[in-house]
């Protein structure tokens, strides 16, 4: 029986037919590359206080808080005279680079602010150049750039 079955298996091993294919490294990249959510990060930027936040959500937001932080203090600290109150939002669009060095990508701001703060431009690109060190974000281990949409509210009387 042992002899019988011996045959068998070598038979069916023999049978068998592996297929496989070859491809290249460029197109397991072009594969990944398409299964990735470019838009997302696996780490966001870190200022040193916020290294160990570990939770995307917690990281992401102990980042924000400390850059609106910096700006009001920034702010706070030209001690902007105003004729007539203002209440408004000014968008900030902030880029991290993929070095960690902070910069401003774009500024939208009502004239009716600038009117009042004419040098209110000028003061949110200083309050962004003294920024304390900032980690970049990362992909796969990788430093990317990322840009946030930071509101700031311009509240004076």
């Amino acid at each position: 029986m042992k002899k019988a079955l011996l045959p068998a298996i070598l038979m069916m091993a023999v049978a068998c037919k592996f297929e496989t294919k070859k491809i290249t490294s460029e197109e397991v990249l072009e594969q990944e590359s398409r299964a990735l959510n470019w838009k997302e990060v696996d780490e966001y930027p870190a200022f040193e206080e916020c290294e160990n936040e570990t939770e995307l959500a917690a990281a992401k937001n102990c980042f924000e808080n400390k850059v609106a932080t910096e700006i009001y203090s920034y702010l706070a600290s030209q001690q902007p005279v105003v004729s007539e109150s203002i209440h408004d939002t000014v968008y900030l669009y902030l880029e991290i680079t993929k070095e960690g060095k902070p910069q401003i990508d774009s500024v939208k701001i009502d004239t009716t602010v600038t009117n009042q703060l004419p040098k209110i431009r000028e003061w949110l690109y200083e309050s962004i150049d003294s920024l304390p060190k900032i980690y970049p974000a990362s992909k796969r281990g990788i430093p990317v750039s990322t840009v946030f949409k930071m509101p700031v509210v311009v509240k004076a009387e």
